[in-house]
């Protein structure tokens, strides 16, 4: 889906007339909130938003994946695998669940780490423990109540912030604010903070800072004509991406978040990519959902996280590894 065009500025006649429904939106999630969820025997690691779409979770959940790998964790990922028709608890085989089963962002945490997929996310922690998980590491959840958390981050995208500030439908907030920061350890500012949405979170609440970087593929394309297309929250920072790593936009086409191509429309694109004589390039998110026959033509271009400064988010690490379970 697209997000609608007004969730981004303040103004205009639509918030106000959805004005009525945002409230009972809220009201719904506040009551969902306040049920207990269930406490898992291993620690939980929540990175979550304030907002629908995209804000940079998945790359979050990886570089903390990779984190606690480094300290000797067996951490598993767990989510619920949005645009896939699982609804689990399953465990993600890249080498046989596509992108329609599990969704796309599964498949990139499973290339990382064991990774479960489950609509009901205490259902999903249990097996994931049941599979030797000694930490899980959730990509979205903040607004999910059924697992309790041990530590959750509020990831803000600084491109986007919190869009108009309004609830679903008349803005992009699944609930205000002031309440998803109230239940979050830290905020992770992704990029510079475009849009004030520092300001908006309480006084007292840690802020850590990081940025998407390109991974090493983007350096191949410098000065080269590439055709970039994805379907992803946020399409603008992907083309920003690639013109920073030095790379020509020779063409750029947008789809909606988590979109699904068929063989007729990359057929397309890769069309006109060479019309263009130019490159195509796309996402590692975009890539999974590339029909099979087509992703030896197409150019992936990887984005990873970098932290202003990495010992913070190892701190925040240091008590959660420190509460790991010996094994047996």
């Amino acid at each position: 889906m697209r997000a609608p065009a007004f969730w981004a500025a303040s103004g205009g006649v639509m918030p106000l007339l959805l004005a009525p429904f945002s409230a009972l939106y809220a009201q719904a999630t506040a009551r969902r909130m306040a049920q207990p969820g269930w406490q898992a025997p291993v620690p939980v690691i929540c990175c979550g938003n304030a907002t629908a779409g995209g804000a940079g979770k998945t790359t979050v959940a990886m570089d903390l994946g990779r984190r606690l790998a480094d300290r000797g964790v067996a951490a598993h990922f767990l989510l619920r695998g949005y645009g896939g028709t699982t609804k689990g608890p399953l465990r993600v085989d890249p080498a046989t669940h596509d992108s329609t089963m599990v969704g796309d962002e599964a498949l990139l945490l499973a290339e990382i780490r064991p990774t479960w997929v489950s609509a009901d996310r205490a259902a999903g922690a249990k097996a994931a423990v049941a599979g030797n998980a000694r930490c899980i590491v959730m990509d979205d959840g903040l607004q999910n109540p059924g697992l309790t958390k041990d530590l959750s981050l509020l990831v803000i995208d600084g491109g986007f912030g919190f869009g108009n500030g309004r609830i679903i439908p008349a803005g992009p907030l699944r609930e205000p604010v002031a309440a998803a920061a109230a239940r979050c350890q830290a905020a992770v500012m992704i990029g510079e903070d475009e849009t004030g949405a520092l300001d908006l979170l309480p006084p007292g609440l840690r802020v850590l800072h990081a940025k998407l970087v390109p991974g090493p593929e983007a350096a191949m394309l410098r000065g080269q004509p590439v055709y970039a297309f994805c379907g992803i929250a946020n399409p603008r920072k992907f083309f920003a991406t690639l013109q920073e790593a030095g790379a020509v936009l020779a063409g750029r086409e947008a789809f909606g978040d988590h979109y699904q191509y068929d063989a007729e429309e990359i057929q397309q694109l890769l069309d006109q990519a060479e019309a263009a004589r130019a490159l195509p390039v796309t996402t590692k998110k975009d890539f999974v959902r590339i029909p099979a026959q087509f992703r030896s033509r197409v150019t992936v271009v990887t984005v990873g996280l970098e932290w202003a400064e990495s010992a913070q988010i190892e701190g925040l690490l240091d008590p959660i590894a420190g509460r790991v379970p010996i094994p047996a």
